[in-house]
C-alpha cells in the first residue's frame, strides 16, 4: 500500500456547502425538503460529520442531475484517505499472501 501524502480529498459535503447550494440558491432546509430527509441529515453532511451514503448519493444525483457515482467517488476518496491515515501502522504489518496465477 502506498504512503498517503498531501491533504485529505474534498468531502462531498464541502462541495454542497461551498459550490452547489449557493449556486442553486438553496438553504439546507430547502434541500432537505427536496430530498425527503431531515435538515439535520443535510447539516451533518455539509459540516462533514456524516458520510454520503448510497441512498443519499441517489437522492443528490436526481436533484442535481448528475450521477450517484459522482457523490460516492468523492466519499470513497475521503474514506480511503482517512482509513489509510488512521491504520497505516497496522497495514504495514500485514503479510502479503501469494495467490497462484497472479
Amino acid at each position: 500500500m502506498r504512503q498517503m501524502h498531501g491533504r485529505c480529498p474534498t468531502h462531498p459535503g464541502a462541495i454542497l456547502r461551498e459550490d452547489i447550494l449557493p449556486e442553486a440558491g438553496l438553504t439546507q432546509g430547502e434541500l432537505a425538503e427536496a430530498l425527503g430527509v431531515s435538515r439535520r441529515t443535510i447539516n451533518e453532511i455539509i459540516q462533514e460529520r456524516r458520510p454520503v451514503t448510497t441512498d443519499m448519493a441517489c437522492r443528490l444525483a436526481v436533484a442535481f442531475d448528475n450521477s450517484p457515482e459522482f457523490w460516492l467517488n468523492m466519499q470513497q476518496a475521503v474514506d480511503l484517505y482517512k482509513a489509510r491515515e488512521e491504520h497505516e501502522a497496522e497495514y504495514a504489518h500485514i503479510a502479503r499472501v501469494a495467490v497462484a496465477g497472479t
